[in-house]
């Protein structure tokens, strides 16, 4: 079965790998969530190095092997959520609802559809539902990623916590109103 899907700046994922081809990345006018399945899991693996491979190679140095074990422990296809821009897949959210909070355990997008206000929106409805329901949400992010940072602190997260073996990452929470 042959499956193919478009992605940031006009290439395309395809069973054969990446292929660049002259489409350019749609506009955002139509972001949705669909569930993940197991043939996201190789997508889900190029988001991961694309969006964060500078921030892992900066604390860690990127190694190819013990990032896909990486992956293959941490991808979950029951919880987490492709996301899509226009019907494109644009990057993936992991979402955990437990008692007293919503815990986002990871949002990444393609470089391509970044700063277009996905996460944005993205984030601000789960802030939303979170202080609807008299939760928290909480997050964590590495320090070095000082551009999804600034993004949360906008969103009006505050940094709680530093943790982490170097103080490599930051919990950081938005109360609800009177919380």
């Amino acid at each position: 079965m042959e499956w193919t899907t478009r992605v940031a700046g006009g290439a395309c994922w395809s069973q054969d790998g990446w292929v660049e081809d002259a489409v350019s990345a749609p506009g955002v006018t139509d972001v949705a969530l669909r569930p993940a399945i197991p043939a996201d899991s190789e997508f889900c693996y190029r988001l991961h190095r694309a969006a964060m491979g500078e921030y892992v190679t900066a604390l860690f140095g990127w190694d190819e092997q013990a990032q896909r074990g990486h992956q293959d422990r941490a991808f979950n296809p029951s919880r987490w959520q492709i996301i899509t821009a226009g019907g494109t897949d644009a990057g993936m959210i992991d979402v955990e609802r437990r008692a007293g909070e919503i815990f986002l355990g990871r949002i990444e997008i393609l470089p391509a559809f970044q700063g277009r206000g996905i996460g944005t929106r993205l984030i601000g409805e789960l802030i939303a539902e979170a202080h609807r329901q008299g939760q928290a949400l909480v997050l964590e992010v590495f320090a070095v990623n000082r551009r999804a940072r600034a993004l949360y602190q906008r969103l009006g997260l505050r940094e709680t916590a530093v943790h982490g073996e170097g103080n490599i990452k930051i919990t950081m929470r938005s109360e609800p109103p009177g919380g």
